[in-house]
């Protein structure tokens, strides 16, 4: 495995997650696929879906967007590389915060992510998103109010 191509991997990842905190919905897409497997069946149920790139993006931007902040840690990357794919295995942890008369503003959600990525002409790409959650504490009933704001 090429130490560039780790690095690379990681990066995009990480930028990923950047984007989403700042709400820059215009740089998402171009880190990710033209289709992404969105697997987020560990906290919602369902099954994966396949998503374009667009899809993922205003999804993210509708539900994220609609919390007062958010930040999406990344650590303990483990990479792996086998020709054009990629890839990342990461622990996470997520803070997100909506003001609310409900209860506490805050839910954290620990767990981890697996991002599979291909090798493009442009740098690597996410096309694969596959979110573990392990633990959670505070106000879960924060992502409810946000999915489906008054």
């Amino acid at each position: 495995m090429e130490l560039q191509d780790c690095h690379d991997i990681i990066e995009t990842c990480t930028r990923m997650m950047w984007s989403v905190d700042t709400r820059d919905w215009a740089a998402l897409p171009g880190l990710l696929g033209d289709k992404v497997v969105h697997d987020f069946t560990s906290i919602y149920g369902g099954e994966p879906q396949l998503l374009a790139a667009a899809e993922v993006t205003g999804m993210w931007s509708k539900l994220i967007g609609a919390f007062d902040a958010t930040q999406h840690l990344l650590g303990n990357h483990l990479v792996t590389v086998d020709g054009d794919r990629g890839v990342l295995t990461a622990s996470f942890q997520s803070t997100h915060r909506l003001a609310n008369p409900y209860g506490s503003p805050q839910w954290t959600l620990y767990g981890t992510y697996r991002f599979g990525l291909a090798r493009t002409s442009t740098g690597w790409k996410i096309d694969e998103i596959v979110m573990t959650a392990g633990w959670g504490e505070g106000n879960k009933d924060i992502l409810t109010l946000a999915a489906n704001p008054t």
